[in-house]
């Protein structure tokens, strides 16, 4: 099983990094979790600026991949019920997107096209945050299983 976690955001800072890779490397070889950021799309509005972000998470979401769209709207998830997804996908050899999407949040587009959306809380959390957050509830949940 193949994991991304992409990031609409400018890169991350030094706490971050350190925090990220601490949990990678922890994970060490038994999971393959790639991370990628996306710069942000200017536009003149905030709908053609989500619509436009949507578009290039979208093109970059490998064929046939399940789209996790991270948002404070979604479902709530336990480390618990993320380990059973985590469970599921690995035994169907699944290949999952984990998308945190720009300022403005996801475009519809993104929205329709996720298998999921997943609130990490209902608070809006930087996008840093956000990213160590996951990562680390990865570790968590594949810890379990």
């Amino acid at each position: 099983m193949r994991l991304h976690l992409f990031a609409v955001a400018r890169r991350p800072p030094a706490w971050a990094e350190a925090a990220s890779a601490e949990y990678l490397k922890r994970l060490g070889h038994a999971l393959d979790l790639r991370l990628r950021d996306f710069a942000p799309k200017a536009a003149a509005s905030v709908e053609q600026q989500r619509e436009r972000e949507a578009e290039m998470l979208l093109r970059a979401v490998p064929a046939g991949a399940q789209l996790v769209a991270l948002d404070e709207r979604g479902d709530s998830w336990s480390t618990a019920d993320l380990a059973a997804r985590l469970r599921r996908w690995r035994d169907d050899g699944e290949e999952v997107v984990f998308a945190i999407g720009g300022a403005e949040g996801h475009g519809p587009a993104l929205r329709t096209a996720a298998t999921a959306v997943w609130s990490l809380s209902k608070l809006t959390l930087p996008h840093a945050l956000a990213r160590v957050i996951v990562i680390e509830q990865i570790y968590r949940a594949w810890s379990l299983l």
